[in-house]
């Protein structure tokens, strides 16, 4: 398999985002594509955290059970879970019932109500400068940077959990603090790194 593969629909696309239906739109509308907003980032950022050991994909097809689980992923919400919150997850089976998953998310729902300047503006406080051009091939994309490291690092300080820096890049190529599409791809570039 190539990096970067032309889809059913004719366009060129990286070859991961092509491989099912789900990946095609994620890869299409989501990934990559600039996100900021505290509950927002705060769900993408749980998201990555369940996902570690696991496919994305299998997180991507029980985003809506995670949504529904987790109260939209508000954070004041989800920082005033106690035990019996943690039971109700451990015991829905529309998500990944991983008790120290589950648990990381709300101290990080909790580490995220603490911050003054919200978890929106500290998590793009790491975004790179933008790239001169896209990657040529996913062997040009690092799993891990120097911002990634420090982002994980700074989270950690702060009190959070299941971030470091592998699941700190994966979240930043996410959100579009990096664009990792691959030269050639037809989503837009955003111009953020």
């Amino acid at each position: 398999m190539t990096d970067l593969v032309i889809g059913a629909d004719g366009l060129p696309r990286c070859a991961w985002g092509a491989s099912t239906p789900d990946y095609a739109a994620y890869h299409d509308t989501e990934w990559g594509q600039p996100l900021h907003g505290d509950d927002a980032l705060y769900e993408r950022m749980t998201l990555e955290a369940f996902q570690s050991g696991l496919s994305w994909l299998t997180i991507l097809r029980k985003r809506p059970a995670f949504r529904l689980a987790f109260d939209e992923f508000r954070i004041p919400t989800v920082a005033g879970y106690g035990d019996a919150e943690v039971t109700r997850l451990l015991a829905d089976a529309g998500i990944v019932r991983n008790r120290a998953k589950i648990e990381a998310a709300i101290a990080n729902a909790r580490a995220a109500a603490e911050l003054p300047e919200g978890i929106s503006a500290l998590l793009w406080s790491f975004a790179p400068a933008p790239r001169r051009a896209r990657p040529a091939s996913f062997a040009e994309v690092p799993a891990i940077t120097a911002e990634s490291t420090a982002m994980a690092k700074a989270l950690k300080k702060r009190g959070f959990r299941f971030v470091g820096p592998t699941t700190a890049y994966a979240l930043m190529q996410a959100t579009g603090m990096v664009d990792d599409h691959l030269d050639g791809c037809h989503v837009e570039p955003t111009g953020t790194a």
